[in-house]
């Protein structure tokens, strides 16, 4: 299995996002080629703006292995993490993370990327096509 393949199941994850009315972001957790979180945003859901696809992901992946690091895991993860998710990936020390669609106004990579940890990998603009169709599909359904 490679990054287009567990990208495809963030773009799972974004789609179940859509059909609830949520931004379409996907996330998934990967430690040894084997998913140890997915998740999507759900900042509408919960009422909580912090409940982004990578924040729900952080939690599940650490529930799941029993503590906050996630030393050797790989975030897919289908829109550039803004700078709050990428302040969080900084104290998970995640050893990398790869999206698909950049986001030019709000991705971290605008702001710094001194944000992430120094020894985080960075993977940007697989599957990216897709990643921005379903962001604009949704977004021209709100307007």
């Amino acid at each position: 299995m490679d990054d287009a393949y567990f990208m495809g199941q963030a773009l799972q994850e974004a789609r179940h996002a859509f059909d609830i009315g949520e931004v379409p972001v996907g996330a998934v957790i990967v430690l040894h080629n084997r998913i140890i979180a997915r998740a999507h945003n759900l900042t509408e859901t919960l009422n909580d703006v912090t409940a982004h696809a990578e924040m729900q992901a952080f939690t599940s992946a650490a529930n799941t292995l029993g503590g906050k690091y996630l030393i050797d895991c790989t975030l897919y993860v289908t829109l550039e993490p803004c700078m709050m998710c990428a302040g969080a990936a900084f104290w998970t020390q995640i050893s990398r993370i790869v999206f698909g669609a950049d986001d030019p106004k709000r991705g971290f990579s605008s702001l710094q990327k001194q944000i992430l940890h120094p020894k985080t990998e960075i993977t940007g603009e697989v599957r990216a096509n897709e990643s921005k169709e379903l962001l604009r599909s949704f977004f021209s359904k709100k307007r």
